[in-house]
């Protein structure tokens, strides 16, 4: 990452659950290049911990504590990144829950309405909240899933809650036309803590990377790369897609 340009000089962007994995990466590649980021998740030590990170590497950084499904703390978010910054240019949703391996009709319907909550949900009352603020060529970035085209058995639901981001960039991207893009990313299978069923088993990892083209896993810097593109003005005529960073897993035609 050497010849990192500075594609986000002078701009202000929130990520979500990005104090580890692939939201933590997100916020360091936006960050090299120039942006003022702002971290979140649910536990402040481990806000601390990430801001304390970014802060070695150099980086402009506000740590916020924020669990995406309380509307208080989102409201937080967007307050003190504005008392701060006085603006918000690129939003990237990235939070997510899988509370079960249920399949669809086995899961309890507190099981549904978490899923549903923390990956949609969520995401659209955020950017409710930013909408104000939000700058003339601003950028939002969905963080969805390969799991969006093809729900496994083990993670069905929250699969289908990944498809409907699909949608969801697809309708906000019509709807925050033209003053705001509306992108998503649909990563492959990434070992983080998120996705532990990979990262313990061996035969599983095996398994997974045998489907991708690549033979190999994605790293959390793929994704942060790919989310850096499609933020940055290099993407200034793109909006409304999904970009699958997944080493050429199937998706669609």
């Amino acid at each position: 990452m050497e010849k990192i340009g500075k594609r986000f000089q002078g701009k202000v962007a929130i990520v979500t659950a990005s104090t580890q994995g692939i939201g933590f990466s997100i916020a360091e590649r936006l960050g090299l290049e120039g942006a003022s980021v702002v971290i979140s998740s649910r536990k402040q030590n481990n806000v601390d911990e990430a801001v304390e990170k970014l802060k070695a590497r150099g980086i402009e950084v506000l740590g916020v504590v924020c669990h995406v499904s309380n509307a208080q703390q989102r409201k937080n978010l967007i307050d003190k990144t504005v008392q701060k910054y006085g603006k918000i240019d690129l939003i990237v949703s990235n939070a997510a829950a899988n509370p079960s391996v249920d399949t669809i009709l086995e899961s309890k319907e507190s099981v549904l309405d978490k899923l549903w909550e923390i990956n949609v949900k969520a995401s659209i009352l955020l950017l409710k909240d930013a909408a104000p603020h939000l700058q003339k060529g601003s950028s939002v970035v969905f963080i969805s899933s390969i799991s969006a085209y093809q729900p496994p058995a083990s993670m069905a639901m929250y699969g289908v809650t990944k498809t409907a981001l699909l949608g969801l960039t697809k309708a906000l991207a019509a709807e925050m036309a033209p003053n705001t893009r509306v992108n998503c990313v649909a990563p492959g299978f990434v070992p983080t803590h998120f996705a532990e069923f990979i990262t313990s088993n061996d035969a599983v990892r095996k398994a997974i990377e045998e489907q991708t083209l690549l033979n190999r896993l994605g790293t959390t810097e793929d994704m942060a790369a790919a989310t850096a593109f499609l933020a940055s003005d290099d993407a200034s005529y793109i909006t409304g897609e999904t970009l699958v960073v997944a080493g050429g897993m199937p998706s669609r035609l």
